[in-house]
C-alpha cells in the first residue's frame, strides 16, 4: 500500500479523477488504496483463477481471509484469545435484538442509556425479551448531548448496560467511557477503529461494517468469554452466538467478499500505524470543521454541545432551509457529495469517518467558508 501521505493528499491519480469526496453516513468511503487492491483481485484472487466472491467458504484462500481478519482485529484493538471475532448478517439492528434475547435473563434487568434514534431502537428491541431500565437519557434535550458517566447510576445486579458510543443522527459522540461496573456491552457501529479506548473493558462490541471497516453486509460482533458463557441455553442455532464463535463464522455461508474488503481495511490501518496514527487523524479532521462552526456560530450553527460533538458525523444548520439546500447543490456541483442531514432532523451532516482524506476535509471547510462569504 501507498505511503501515509495517501490518507491526507486525497485522491490525485488520473484513473480517479472523477472520483468524489464522499461524506455519505453510510454506506461509506473506503480507503482507496483499499479500493485499489480489490479491483486488481477481482477477476483472479491471487491466482486461484476465480474471484473471491465465487470462491467457496470452505476454500482455503477464504479460510485464511477469515483468520486473518480476525488476528487482525484483535491485534489492532489489543485484545487477547478471550475475545471472539466473528462476522454475522442482519446488521447492527438485528444485535438489538440479538443481545438481550442471549443476555437478559429472567428476573434481571438491561441498564439502557438513550442517545438517539438508534439506541431508541435498541431499547425497543431488547423489552420484547425482558425488563429494561433507561439509566439516563439525552431525549428531551432533543439528543443535544451525551450524558456524563458520572451522571447516572447503573444498578449492580444488571445484567449489562448497553451504549451506543456515536450517534449518526445527531452527531454526538461518548468522548468519556463509563468504567464498566456490570458487563459493557457497545454499538461501536459509526465509530469503531476510529480512536483508542480499553477495549478490553469491554463484554461485548457490534458494529456494521459500512461506516469505518468495509462495505455493507456484515456485521463484526466481539465477545468476551465470561460473557459468551452466561448466554442462556436453548436459543434456535442461527441465534446463538456460540454457534458462530465455535466455527469462527462459518457455521453457514459468511459474507464472503464483505470479509475480504474488512480485512484489507485492517491491513490498511496496520500498515499506517494503527489506531493511534488514524486517531490521530481524525482529530485533526474534526478540529478543522468545529473551528469553522466556532468562527461563525450565527451562521454556521453546531446542534451539539460542545463536550459531546462527533468526530465521525458532525451536524449543523444554515440560518434558513434555502441556504442548506443551496450549499448541498452547490457542494455536490463541486465534488462533495453526501452532505445532506438525516432526514428526521434536516440540516447539513458531515461525515469524516476513517478512510476520509484530511485533504477531503480541508477541501470541504474552504469551500463552506467560501459559501458563506457569498451567502
Amino acid at each position: 500500500m501507498a505511503s501515509e501521505s495517501t490518507l491526507t493528499d486525497g485522491p490525485t491519480t488520473d484513473t480517479n479523477r472523477h472520483r468524489v469526496f464522499n461524506f455519505s453516513p453510510g454506506p461509506a468511503t473506503l480507503p482507496l488504496e483499499v479500493l485499489e487492491i480489490a479491483k486488481n483481485e477481482f477477476l483472479d484472487y491471487r491466482g486461484s483463477g476465480m474471484s473471491i466472491i465465487e470462491s467457496s467458504h470452505r476454500s482455503k484462500e477464504y479460510d485464511a481471509i477469515n483468520e486473518e481478519a480476525i488476528a487482525l482485529t484483535r491485534e489492532l484493538l489489543g485484545l487477547d484469545d478471550r475475545f471472539h471475532v466473528i462476522f454475522v448478517g442482519g446488521g447492527a439492528s438485528t444485535q438489538f435484538a440479538h443481545v438481550p434475547m442471549s443476555f437478559l435473563p429472567e428476573g434481571k434487568i438491561a441498564a439502557y442509556v438513550d442517545t438517539g434514534s438508534w439506541s431508541a431502537k435498541a431499547i425497543k428491541e431488547a423489552k420484547h425479551f425482558g425488563s429494561v431500565e433507561v439509566v439516563a437519557s439525552s431525549k428531551e434535550s432533543d439528543y443535544t448531548f451525551i450524558p456524563q458517566p458520572g451522571d447516572f447510576t447503573v444498578p449492580s445486579d444488571a445484567a449489562y448496560l448497553h451504549l451506543t458510543t456515536n450517534n449518526t443522527i445527531f452527531g454526538t459522540q461518548w468522548q468519556s467511557l463509563p468504567k464498566p461496573t456490570v458487563p459493557l456491552v457497545a454499538d461501536m457501529s459509526s465509530d469503531f477503529m476510529s480512536r483508542r479506548h480499553p477495549f478490553s473493558d469491554f463484554s461485548l462490541i457490534y458494529a456494521g461494517a459500512q461506516k469505518n471497516i468495509g462495505p455493507a453486509g456484515a456485521t463484526m460482533v466481539i465477545i468476551r468469554d465470561d460473557f459468551l458463557a452466561t448466554a442462556k441455553e436453548g436459543l434456535p442455532t442461527m441465534f446463538d452466538y456460540r454457534t458462530h464463535t465455535n466455527k469462527k463464522s462459518l457455521y453457514n455461508t459468511p459474507p464472503v467478499f464483505a470479509v475480504y474488503i474488512i480485512k484489507l481495511v485492517m491491513e490498511w490501518l496496520k500498515e499506517h500505524g494503527g489506531l493511534s496514527w488514524i486517531e490521530a487523524i481524525n482529530q485533526r479532521k474534526q478540529q478543522l470543521v468545529y473551528d469553522l462552526i466556532d468562527s461563525d456560530s450565527d451562521f454556521f450553527r453546531g446542534t451539539v454541545r460542545p463536550d459531546s460533538r462527533s468526530w465521525m458525523n458532525i451536524t449543523l444548520r444554515l440560518p434558513s432551509e434555502e441556504l442548506e439546500s443551496r450549499l448541498i447543490t452547490e457542494a455536490k456541483a463541486a465534488g462533495f457529495a453526501g452532505l445532506k442531514g438525516h432526514r428526521s432532523v434536516g440540516g447539513i451532516r458531515i461525515s469524516a469517518y476513517n478512510a476520509m482524506p484530511t485533504a477531503g476535509i480541508e477541501q470541504l471547510v474552504r469551500f463552506m467558508a467560501d459559501f458563506r462569504k457569498s451567502a
